[in-house]
């Protein structure tokens, strides 16, 4: 795997994340995030980018403009994928800014992985967090 395709895939959500360093919730700006998940989903052709950033004291729901992040996605799939491949349904991307930890998970076959509904988001939420060994 290529660490360039995803630094650049991070630092492209990064940026996407209703600008490059903050994000807003119920009370206002969330300056100081301290990691995020997201999920980049690839279904009947619509592309979505969703997710959570983590604080100290916060959980807030973000989502990222696919144009956006659109070429960092391409170039890390490049690396994975042959052309013509079939693409995954979907990838998480979990990243710790303060440690400066990551993992990218890819997902083939299971359309409802990683599904937040109302019902399950505050499960999800916490299955999501980033937590590195």
């Amino acid at each position: 795997m290529s660490n360039d395709a995803t630094i650049d895939l991070i630092r492209a959500l990064v940026d996407g994340i209703d600008g490059p360093s903050s994000v807003t919730d119920m009370r206002g700006p969330v300056e100081a995030w301290d990691s995020f998940a997201m999920v980049l989903e690839f279904g009947d052709g619509v592309r979505s980018a969703h997710g959570y950033a983590y604080s100290s004291d916060a959980i807030t729901a973000v989502a990222c403009e696919w144009p956006g992040i659109e070429s960092a996605v391409r170039a890390h799939l490049e690396i994975h994928y042959e052309p013509g491949e079939p693409l995954p349904l979907k990838i998480l991307v979990q990243f710790d800014r303060v440690t400066g930890k990551y993992e990218v998970t890819f997902e083939d076959s299971d359309e409802e992985r990683w599904a937040v509904t109302p019902r399950n988001f505050r499960e999800m939420r916490e299955q999501l967090r980033p937590e590195f060994a």
